[in-house]
C-alpha cells in the first residue's frame, strides 16, 4: 500500500515535466493508456470473464464507472489550475465527505470524533481557499474537490448496492472509467499538441500512476482494514507534496501547509481514535486489561 501511494503521488511531478500537452489533452493520454493498460491486465488477471461482470454490472456499476471517470478528469485538469499541494489536500477530504455523504444518503451515523474532524479539515480547507481568492487559484482548487466528491458518491453506491446483495467488482468500474474519460475528452483535447516526449511521460502516467496502483489497491483492500488503508493513503499528499518541491521546484505556500496539516491532523486522529474503539470492545469480550 506504501508502494501504491508513492506510485500515485508521481502524477503532480510527471505533469510538471510535460512540454506541450495541457488541460484536456494531458487528461485524455493519461485515461486513453490507463484504459489500453487494463484492457491488458484484467483478462490476465481475471481471465476473459473480466468482460463478462461488465455486461452483467447493472447501473450500480456503470454510476461507479462515470464517478471514476469524474475523478480522472478533474484530477488532471485540477493539476493544470494549480499547484500539486493544493490539489492532494484538497483530495486527502475525501474520507470525511463520503462519511458526510453517507451520512445524508444512506443513514449512516456518525461518531461525535468524525464530526469533530469534519470541523478541522473544513476549517483548514476554508484557510486555503480564503488565502486563494486573489491569487487565481481558487478554481484549480475547486475542480480538485470535485474528487473526493465523487469518490464519495461513488463509495456511498457501491455500500448501498452491497447492502441490497448486489456487490460491485470496483476494477472493472475503473476500466469504464477510464473509457468515459477517455471519450468525453477527446474532442476537447483536439488538436493534439503532445510531441514523443510528453507521450511517454503520459504513457507512463496510464500504466505506473494509475493503472497498475489501482489493481494493487483492491489487492490491498483485500487485506488491510479499511483504517489503515485510509492512513496509509495520506501518504500520497505527503510524497506528491514532496516530489513536486523537489522534482519540480514547486514550493508549497505556507496557506497550504497550514491548511493541509489541519487536514491531515483531523484525518489521522479520527482514524487512530477510531482503531482504539474497535479494540476495545474486543478486548472487552476477550477479557484482556
Amino acid at each position: 500500500m506504501v508502494a501504491v501511494t508513492l506510485m500515485w503521488a508521481t502524477a503532480g511531478l510527471v505533469t510538471r515535466h510535460l512540454e506541450h500537452a495541457r488541460s484536456f489533452e494531458v487528461t485524455f493520454w493519461r485515461s486513453f493508456f490507463t484504459l489500453i493498460a487494463l484492457l491488458v491486465i484484467l483478462p490476465l488477471w481475471q481471465g476473459p470473464a473480466v468482460f463478462a461482470k461488465i455486461r452483467r454490472g447493472g447501473r450500480e456499476l456503470w454510476i461507479s464507472g462515470v464517478c471514476w471517470s469524474v475523478m480522472f478528469t478533474a484530477f488532471m485538469v485540477a493539476l493544470t489550475l494549480t499547484s500539486v499541494a493544493n490539489v492532494l489536500v484538497t483530495m486527502a477530504v475525501g474520507p470525511l465527505l463520503t462519511a458526510l455523504v453517507a451520512r445524508i444518503f444512506i443513514g449512516h451515523k456518525l461518531p461525535a470524533r468524525t464530526w469533530s474532524a469534519i470541523v478541522v479539515a473544513g476549517l483548514g480547507i476554508g484557510w486555503m481557499y480564503g488565502t486563494q481568492l486573489g491569487e487565481g487559484l481558487l478554481v484549480g482548487t475547486l475542480v480538485a474537490l470535485c474528487v473526493p466528491l465523487a469518490a464519495a458518491c461513488n463509495w456511498t453506491v457501491v455500500q448501498h448496492a452491497h447492502a441490497k446483495g448486489h456487490d460491485i467488482d470496483l476494477v472493472p468500474a475503473v476500466l469504464i472509467g477510464a473509457a468515459i474519460s477517455a471519450g468525453v475528452t477527446l474532442p476537447l483535447a483536439w488538436p493534439f499538441q503532445a510531441n514523443a516526449h510528453d507521450l511517454s511521460l503520459l504513457a507512463f502516467l496510464g500504466l505506473v500512476q494509475l493503472a497498475i496502483p489501482c489493481v494493487l489497491s483492491v489487492i490491498c483492500a483485500r487485506v488491510l482494514k479499511a483504517p489503515e488503508v485510509s492512513l496509509l493513503s495520506l501518504l500520497e499528499v505527503i510524497f506528491g507534496i514532496a516530489l513536486a518541491w523537489v522534482g519540480a521546484g514547486e514550493e508549497p505556500p505556507p496557506s497550504v501547509l497550514t491548511g493541509g496539516a489541519l487536514v491531515i491532523s483531523a484525518l489521522v486522529f479520527n482514524e487512530l481514535l477510531g482503531m482504539r474503539e474497535r479494540r476495545i470492545p474486543r478486548a472487552a469480550l476477550s477479557g484482556t486489561p
